[in-house]
């Protein structure tokens, strides 16, 4: 390490091998954003295992230290930093390698994602600033919803304030993937962990799209089987708010596939000549018209490695996949516009 800092003294911007050989040698810092709510605190105990996190930092507006000092006491290797009220926001992203973005309002029964707009939209636009002061570098995952409206949201905000890297920014769709993986071994009676399947799109009702002629092991179900298994996929979050019956939405399952998502990008981040690292989520993208899309992604040192564009499509996916595109592409416009008209109002 004495070497990196006297060719950073030197040359003021290590070159990428000299990068990445820090990110190998040294702990990550991962924030939490919205650590305290029903997704904040089961992600931030499994990032809290991740050996590869030197730091958590875990921020919300309040009872964030309860949390903190209650992960403390895990013998794990992260020392975990709480913060919360308005000036913590900044100081818990403060260098940040990852920030994850949980906060904001949960669905309840008879509700859209979309429904949430309004006030998620505030913690969008807050995150955005602080990022763009504290950890203009850093990759941001959002789960805050509605996805297909926040990720444009922030992008529009990063671009204004000149710190956008389309590379580092992310809707987390990853749960979208685990449902169909958990449906699909369920019906074929295989393990879960062993069934791949693409899921494209958006992050709502029918822009989740399922790739189920590209799943392996094979799902060969009739079409009302298939079409009975994309639905549930599709509306599996209304299934958990029903179940759940006012009292929260998914919080559990929603964590686990986030927790997977960071780990994913701390993986690529530390790079492996081993492991190539894919994961679906809501990126920048020119794979279709709509200008955010959710598709594979090889993830490395710097963010996105590489887009790897849309699976192959039977028929019937490529009909859906043109019935969803004019829904999302509303979705963007609308973020696009409420992330221009926030930037005087989120200072």
């Amino acid at each position: 390490m004495f070497v990196v800092s006297r060719l950073l003294t030197h040359v003021g911007k290590l070159p990428p091998m000299v990068q990445q050989l820090g990110y190998i040698n040294r702990g990550l810092k991962v924030t939490v954003v919205g650590s305290v709510g029903g997704i904040g605190q089961p992600l931030s105990l499994l990032l809290k295992l991740n050996p590869d996190v030197s730091t958590l930092s875990l921020y919300d507006i309040k009872n964030t230290t309860g949390v903190g000092v209650d992960l403390s006491h895990i013998n794990t290797r992260a020392t975990v930093c709480p913060f919360e009220g308005k000036d913590g926001l900044k100081k818990a992203m403060d260098k940040a390698d990852i920030v994850v973005i949980p906060a904001g309002l949960p669905r309840k029964p008879g509700m859209k994602r979309e429904d949430l707009v309004d006030v998620n939209a505030s913690v969008a636009c807050e995150v955005a600033f602080a990022a763009s002061a504290v950890c203009p570098g850093a990759m941001l995952a959002f789960i805050t919803n509605p996805i297909n409206v926040i990720v444009p949201i922030v992008a529009t905000i990063l671009k204004a304030k000149g710190t956008y890297d389309p590379n580092r920014l992310f809707g987390v769709t990853s749960l979208d993937v685990v449902r169909a993986q958990t449906f699909v071994a369920n019906i074929l009676n295989s393990d879960p962990l062993k069934v791949n399947i693409p899921v494209i799109g958006g992050h709502t009702g029918r822009t989740i799209l399922p790739i189920l002629s590209q799943c392996d092991p094979p799902f060969k179900g009739t079409d009302e089987e298939r079409q009975a298994l994309i639905q549930r996929v599709q509306n599996a979050g209304t299934e958990v708010v029903n179940a759940k019956d006012g009292l929260g939405s998914a919080t559990l399952s929603m964590a686990f596939a986030a927790a997977r998502f960071v780990n994913s990008l701390i993986k690529g981040i530390k790079g492996s000549e081993d492991e190539c690292v894919v994961e679906c989520a809501y990126v920048e993208s020119d794979v279709t018209e709509a200008q955010f899309f959710a598709t594979p992604l090889k993830l490395g040192p710097q963010g996105i490695e590489e887009n790897k564009g849309l699976p192959d499509l039977d028929d019937e996916e490529q009909k859906s996949l043109e019935c969803m595109l004019p829904i999302l592409k509303e979705s963007i416009e609308k973020g696009i516009k409420l992330g221009e008209g926030m930037m005087t109002s989120c200072v």
